[in-house]
């Protein structure tokens, strides 16, 4: 029989380190975060913050989040879904509205941190670069870098959408442009004798116009009127709701919904709670453990962890309902 090694063996159990819980769940690029939250020792215990960009199905987030020792802590946030009271009420996740989300964003961290007067960004669009160190006040700009988590880098992607608004917002975040719409690289390869490559050249074009159409939605304008030309059956059945958003908002295109969206941004961009006066929850009962609701005609069960005293409480209830039999 040949000799079998045993590589899983006691001691390789006892070195065994199991991977930290969202790794194990795929939640999380560790190797991304180490070099997102490590801070130079020259600046040990300052804070380093992260503009973190998340997309879901229904709504853009932006937060900016600092690292602790016991966990996170988020100084700001901003989603799309607040973008109804700036009167954007449909289209929550595409470019334009990533855009309005980490320009809020900026504004409300600013606003925050006192510094809203002295960096104002860009309070015109026009897709150009932009940096704010060009319009240094009497403090720094408000630093912090982009976390985009397990999302893809590539050109075009929202999470700079939503960078491009934090920016021109007012708060220098380090990025190049390569990843906006509007970027292009092209190689040139010179061949010498026998098909040898001696030189290549890179040359770089860059369409400012171009960003600033996905800022406005500019190129979703175009294929509407295109699309209302050439069928309004069509028409009605993809954008009918845009329709009815543009008339509610009292404006004729994308480019003035987004522009007068900017301008209330900018205005005032605080966070206002919503009162939910409509569903106030009515306790009905409570024993031991459940908490019974009701509200709205309807009832439900919450269960709460019990102390430490009810549970000896109810240890010795169930003792003395024994020793009654």
């Amino acid at each position: 029989m040949a000799f079998v090694k045993i590589v899983k063996n006691k001691a390789y159990s006892s070195r065994y380190q199991v991977k930290n819980k969202r790794r194990r769940q795929g939640k999380t690029d560790y190797f991304m975060r180490r070099r997102l939250i490590q801070q130079d020792k020259n600046k040990y215990d300052s804070k380093k913050y992260r503009f973190v960009v998340r997309r879901t199905n229904q709504k853009i987030i932006v937060q900016v989040i600092y690292a602790t020792l016991t966990g996170d802590k988020v100084l700001t946030q901003a989603n799309s879904g607040e973008l109804h009271k700036y009167g954007v009420s449909r289209g929550l996740t595409n470019y334009s509205a990533a855009y309005c989300t980490g320009l809020l964003a900026s504004r409300r961290l600013l606003a925050k941190v006192g510094m809203d007067s002295m960096y104002k960004g860009v309070e015109k669009v026009s897709g150009e670069n932009y940096d704010v160190n060009n319009d240094m006040g009497e403090r720094r700009p408000f630093k912090c870098f982009l976390d985009i988590g397990l999302q893809r880098s590539t050109t075009g992607a929202k999470i700079y959408g939503a960078l491009k608004g934090g920016v021109d917002g007012g708060l220098y975040i380090p990025h190049e442009n390569k990843r906006f719409p509007g970027y292009s690289a092209s190689k040139e390869e010179v061949q010498g004798k026998r098909g040898k490559v001696e030189k290549t050249s890179t040359q770089i074009n860059w369409e400012p116009k171009v960003l600033r159409d996905h800022i406005f939605g500019n190129h979703v304008q175009n294929y509407m009127d295109q699309l209302k030309k050439d069928s309004k059956d069509r028409y009605d059945r993809h954008f009918s709701k845009w329709d009815k958003a543009l008339k509610a908002a009292k404006v004729k295109n994308l480019e003035e919904l987004y522009t007068k969206a900017h301008a209330a941004i900018r205005k005032d961009p605080s966070f206002k709670k919503k009162e939910n006066k409509n569903n106030k929850r009515q306790e009905v009962s409570y024993k031991m453990g459940e908490q019974i609701y009701k509200a709205n005609g309807k009832t439900w069960l919450r269960h709460r962890r019990l102390s430490h005293a009810q549970r000896k409480e109810r240890v010795q209830a169930k003792l003395m309902a024994a020793l009654s039999k």
